[in-house]
């Protein structure tokens, strides 16, 4: 694939460990590399190829990204403007989960996923993108406090063959520990002032993908919710108290990344990831053509890389006791 002419953009979807040596030799072959989240396996890789960004990729013109697809999401996206346009007036709280069922069955296969270290597991795997989603509306988080990881299913049995995703697989009788979080819990705060609680799980039953996010301002209240994508909750102060209340904004037209990318050009016509992620590729591509004005451009390694710094800040507070820690910027982690 490095070498054949013929083949100038790559996806890079295989395990967390395995990012780095891939994005390395295709930066160096010339090819386009857009990387699948979370960025690495370790702070030390998610560091060299936030560095490998800004050196020899800018040097070769190489384009690369991070596929933090929920950004994608009309809803979110437009409450990401209403927060921007200060149409919620200043930010007070933020409260997020991202809640999954996946693993809550024990007699799941032992995989890559639950044999990392501490912060590698539900954190890395869906905290990644409500930690980017609450970046991405409401700005950089400054510091987080009561870090909690812990894990409810402590061993699992370890495949008898190769394990797709998330998916079911047959199982030996050997056993084998679970290493990382399957639950974490953080509260934030962001360099604007405003306060967060955030948590997420990988054995909250019945949550097959239950992401929500919900923004307090002084003067409104907007909540995405993943269960019902094609809307979002809006809340501010309108001049009639008496009518003054939540409303549900259904996504159409007027909302960022409809036109063009869903099945009809009409309100009330949802989507669903299917086209988050085509809007994903079709701003990657727009990157790489070098398009004026097109799809605002996907998060880069080094977005992808700041994630990570969150996510090791929230496991340094669970092992001091839930105390607070500063989240550094890129390039001042020392």
């Amino acid at each position: 694939m490095v070498d054949d002419p013929d083949i100038d953009v790559v996806s890079i979807v295989v395990g967390n460990d395995l990012h780095r040596p891939i994005a390395e030799a295709l930066v160096r072959a010339g090819k386009h590399a857009f990387c699948e989240k979370p960025l690495a396996g370790t702070l030390e890789d998610g560091r060299a190829m936030a560095e490998l960004e800004g050196g020899a990729a800018r040097e070769a013109g190489v384009v690369t990204g991070v596929g933090f697809t929920h950004r994608r999401n009309p809803a979110m996206a437009r409450v990401a403007q209403h927060v921007a346009d200060g149409d919620l007036g200043p930010l007070s709280l933020v409260e997020g989960r991202y809640d999954c069922d996946y693993a809550c069955d024990p007699r799941g296969p032992l995989t890559w996923r639950f044999t990392g270290p501490l912060g590698s597991g539900a954190l890395a795997d869906v905290g990644a993108h409500l930690i980017d989603l609450a970046e991405f509306v409401c700005g950089p988080i400054e510091s987080v406090a009561g870090g909690t990881l812990s894990i409810q299913v402590g061993e699992r049995p370890t495949p008898l063959g190769f394990v797709v995703g998330h998916g079911a697989a047959p199982v030996s009788d050997e056993m084998g520990p679970v290493t990382n979080e399957d639950t974490a819990t953080f509260t934030a705060r962001f360099a604007g002032g405003a306060a967060a609680t955030l948590a997420c799980s990988r054995t909250a039953f019945g949550m097959p993908n239950g992401l929500r996010l919900e923004v307090y301002g002084l003067n409104g209240r907007a909540a995405v919710d993943w269960h019902r994508p094609a809307e979002y909750v809006y809340d501010d102060e309108q001049p009639a108290a008496a009518t003054r209340g939540e409303r549900r904004i259904i996504a159409g037209p007027h909302l960022p990344y409809f036109n063009g990318g869903y099945p009809m050009q009409a309100a009330g016509n949802g989507g669903g990831n299917a086209e988050m992620f085509a809007y994903e590729c079709r701003a990657f591509l727009d990157q790489v053509l070098g398009i004026d004005g097109g799809t605002p451009p996907n998060a880069s390694f080094t977005d992808a890389y700041r994630t990570m710094l969150v996510v090791d800040a929230v496991v340094r507070s669970h092992r001091s006791g839930g105390a607070a820690v500063t989240v550094p910027s890129p390039g001042n982690e020392l």
